[in-house]
């Protein structure tokens, strides 16, 4: 891609910062946004100062708005200079946040599909992969209130007692219950602790976010993806994890136009050999109780089942072998891993693992302009390394972030040589080329958490009763359909 506008590869740091924001918050994005007169705040200068403010890498929030402000006014020096004080500057952006994120979100949507067209569909799907994950913040009294869990109800004193009159424990075997360690009080306050659930839609053919929700720490990951299902373009795939399971989930993504291609486990009852749709060896279908009761139509899906070196990996999805074969469900499935090395990105590499706010409302914001920065951040690498006639997909997010933020620190400095300039910085932002000689999986490190493999979903044959009810089922629909 040319680099128009500019006249030089060596210019000074914030005539570079200008080029990226130039591209990132173009003027018609905000043309329907009026503030009144006087204001010290316009919509656009204060976009581009929240991006700053959230890329920047300086520990305090009231710093990095500083700075961010010394450099909108360096940049735009023939405007009149921006507000003064950081909390004007959180008045303004919690007032104007919404109308923000709403205006910049799809611009940068649309630049993903223009910039990186190769990269946009997977086996003629647009992919995308969901998930979510907590992101730390402090405790005090408004991110109590506003992010922890709801109170759970309050286990019983009593215990289960055997035949004999011995404490049963948990794991079924008889013997004395093992008193725990933690007091009542301290494993409350450990259960209480406040985190934002962060729920993501993950363009797996770029590695860029697409869009998210926020909430507290026991919010439903499955109903925050709900809430995305209408900002996702036609055509759409999404591959997910055991989490996003249930006829409701799965109806609402097929009722929205939506495909997927999502792994079961034990917790998913189907049914095989129940005559409502074509019979293969691999149709199964999900038909609950209480959707039977409903009348509703039991959803014919088809069982994926893939071996990944370990033990078997369950898939279904709403597609035929015409339309997605084997072989690309399960590559579209691997791909899904990329989400989970986003997060890593995103909490560990940008610095994000636990927010810095001290209000609900500021943490919102931190953590909206913090993902949108990172966006786009990997998004202009990726610009870069297309341009170069390199792949995308191999953009280092750790050396973008290092050389977008080094940039920032340096606005007033004009680089030496041409590969001191951002641009050159980020056409080699590269991962590593070598050839892992031994396996991760031998390091003897402490686990935090050990979790339970995956088991097969239970698979039973449909009953009599249970065919019946389809096949009447099946009637009543195609008479609908012929009176239509």
């Amino acid at each position: 891609m040319s680099h128009q506008g500019r006249r030089s590869d060596i210019v000074i740091n914030h005539q570079t910062i200008k080029q990226v924001v130039d591209w990132l918050f173009v003027p018609r994005v905000f043309a329907g946004m009026t503030v009144r007169a006087g204001a010290t705040w316009k919509p656009r200068m204060l976009a581009i100062a929240a991006f700053l403010w959230a890329t920047l890498d300086l520990t305090n929030l009231k710093d990095r708005f500083e700075l961010a402000r010394k450099i909108v006014n360096k940049v735009f020096r023939w405007q009149p200079a921006v507000g003064t004080t950081y909390q004007g500057f959180m008045k303004v952006l919690r007032k104007w946040h919404v109308e923000l994120k709403l205006a910049i979100t799809p611009y940068v949507q649309v630049q993903m599909k223009e910039v990186l067209p190769e990269q946009w569909q997977i086996a003629g799907y647009v992919v995308f992969a969901g998930d979510g994950s907590r992101v730390e913040v402090a405790r005090t009294d408004s991110l109590e209130a506003a992010f922890s869990p709801k109170p759970s109800r309050k286990r019983s004193g009593k215990r289960r007692t055997g035949k004999k009159g011995r404490d049963v424990k948990r794991s079924g075997k008889c013997g004395p219950a093992k008193k725990k360690k933690q007091s009542e009080a301290s494993m409350e306050k450990k259960a209480n602790s406040p985190q934002m659930w962060l729920t993501l839609l993950w363009h797996v053919g770029t590695g860029l976010p697409w869009a998210w929700r926020t909430g507290p720490s026991d919010s439903s990951e499955r109903g925050h993806l709900e809430e995305m299902l209408g900002e996702l373009p036609e055509n759409s795939l999404i591959t997910a994890d055991a989490g996003f399971v249930g006829y409701d989930f799965w109806q609402a993504l097929l009722t929205a136009g939506h495909n997927f291609v999502i792994r079961v486990g034990s917790n998913v009852r189907l049914l095989n050999k129940l005559g409502y749709a074509r019979q293969y060896d691999h149709t199964v279908y999900l038909w609950p109780e209480r959707a039977a009761k409903k009348k509703q139509s039991p959803l014919a899906l088809r069982l994926i089942v893939v071996h990944n070196g370990k033990h078997p990996v369950y898939l279904v999805t709403n597609l035929n072998k015409t339309q997605l074969s084997d072989s690309q469900a399960a590559t579209i499935y691997g791909a899904r891993w990329g989400i989970e090395l986003f997060f890593r990105t995103f909490k560990q590499t940008f610095g994000c693992r636990k927010l810095r706010s001290r209000s609900a409302d500021n943490a919102t914001l931190e953590l909206d302009w913090s993902l949108l920065g990172l966006w786009c951040i990997c998004l202009l690498g990726q610009r870069e390394l297309n341009a170069s006639g390199q792949a995308p997909e191999r953009l280092s997010p750790a050396a973008a972030i290092k050389a977008f933020q080094s940039m920032l620190r340096d606005y007033r400095v004009r680089p030496e040589s041409v590969d001191e300039s951002l641009w050159s910085k980020l056409r080699i932002a590269l991962l590593d080329d070598y050839e892992r000689r031994s396996s991760k999986t031998s390091r003897n490190y402490p686990r935090k958490k050990k979790r339970e493999r995956i088991r097969p979903p239970k698979i039973t044959h449909a009953t009599r009763e249970q065919i019946k009810a389809a096949t009447e089922l099946k009637q009543q629909e195609a008479k609908l359909r012929l009176s239509a």
